[in-house]
């Protein structure tokens, strides 16, 4: 595994994640793991027929296209 290191960093962002990291009964650098490792998961693309349909659904008494209702 690789090492990382951050300088320079605020000392009210340090504290901050102090406290986030208590919060989650993690060790400040197990909780920067888990930052780290949720920040470089794939971004979800939405599906697009699924987004047109969430849409759709905002004014279900208005045509939408070429789709019958």
């Amino acid at each position: 595994m690789a090492n990382v290191t951050v300088r320079n960093l605020d000392d009210a962002v340090v504290e901050a994640l102090k406290k986030r990291a208590r919060a989650n009964n993690r060790s400040l650098e197990g909780e920067l793991r888990q930052l780290l490792t949720d920040a470089a998961k794939p971004v979800g693309v939405p599906d697009p027929r699924a987004l047109a349909d969430r849409i759709a659904a905002m004014t279900p008494d208005r045509p939408h296209g070429d789709r019958r209702r």
